[in-house]
């Protein structure tokens, strides 16, 4: 008769037989989305069962996981070590449970897109608009920066960082689309007056970051004499300052547009040589999902056409 082969005990595995595993899933959606309404949302459960699932994980694990600060909760140090850990070890089960493909008309998964503001204002409606159309049980959730930090390339569950060229990345990065230079100024401005008569005669309303945009050099290089009026920390705001109490700015083609659309703004070429602002995608480097991650990669690059610069 044959003898099943001996394998060595693992005390580890005998431990996991007293906890219920079912409880991993929503801990973690509680510890990215760092809200018991969100999380339970996300899970399809209710909040009373979410808190119910809290309270056992925090027992397990003699850890609170997270804690009540003013309206809303943060992690502690314990909670925000777990979630790299609990997201390779869901995903390493769902590909051994071989769970059916990624399914965009059933999935009801919150898509966490992070960019700027000024990236949102161009990109985000009709990245909306086609997130609801080809997957409508789906939560399309934008996060916002003015500079990216490391920990937006990885924390809260974002799966997917949308970042200017300007700004460095600790990981990989693809170009979604290129937006060139325009400068914008008043709609009152002298009709005859050229792009670089305005850069030069008019108060500058500028973006306040540690590193000047590109065609700062340029009219450095070629010697321009302007001044800085105004110095703001949102890019967006911007052409709507400029708009809305004169001088002139230098930005982005595609927020100028669109800009112009709710506001009267004056809109000419950059009169001197400077390559396009690249906005680049970053992948969450803890998303494993390639049929998802090919699937967003392509709604990106469809929403990015919509308004590619003419």
């Amino acid at each position: 008769m044959n003898q099943l082969p001996d394998h060595p005990s693992d005390p580890d595995l005998g431990r996991l037989a007293s906890v219920n595993l079912n409880l991993l899933v929503p801990l973690l959606a509680l510890l990215e989305e760092q809200s018991v309404t969100r999380a339970a949302a996300r899970v399809g459960i209710t909040q009373p069962a979410m808190s119910h699932a809290l309270a056992r994980m925090r027992r397990l694990l003699g850890d609170e996981l997270v804690t009540r600060q003013g309206s809303g909760l943060v992690l502690t140090p314990r909670g925000r070590e777990l979630i790299g850990p609990l997201r390779d070890v869901l995903r390493r089960t769902s590909r051994v449970v071989d769970f059916p493909g990624f399914d965009p008309s059933r999935d009801s998964r919150t898509i966490t897109v992070a960019m700027t503001t000024s990236t949102a204002f161009v990109l985000g409606p009709h990245l909306a608009r086609l997130i609801a159309e080809r997957a409508p049980k789906s939560t399309l959730r934008i996060r916002n920066f003015v500079e990216p930090q490391p920990s937006d390339f990885t924390d809260e569950g974002v799966d997917v960082v949308l970042v200017s060229e300007a700004f460095s990345s600790p990981y990989p990065r693809e170009r979604l689309y290129e937006n060139r230079w325009v400068v914008v100024a008043h709609p009152d401005t002298d009709p005859d007056a050229s792009a670089l008569d305005l850069l030069a005669s008019l108060p500058h309303v500028t973006y306040d970051a540690r590193n000047r945009v590109a065609p700062y050099a340029a009219m450095d290089a070629h010697g321009l004499d302007y001044r800085i009026g105004q110095l703001i920390s949102d890019f967006l705001l911007v052409p709507h300052l400029v708009a809305k109490s004169g001088g002139v700015a230098v930005h982005t083609y595609l927020v100028a547009i669109v800009m112009s659309e709710r506001t009267p703004l004056r809109i000419e070429e950059f009169p001197l040589p400077v390559a396009p602002l690249g906005i680049d995608m970053v992948w969450n480097p803890r998303l494993a999902d390639a049929e998802f991650i090919g699937w967003l990669r392509q709604i990106l690059v469809e929403a990015s056409t919509f308004g590619s610069p003419a």
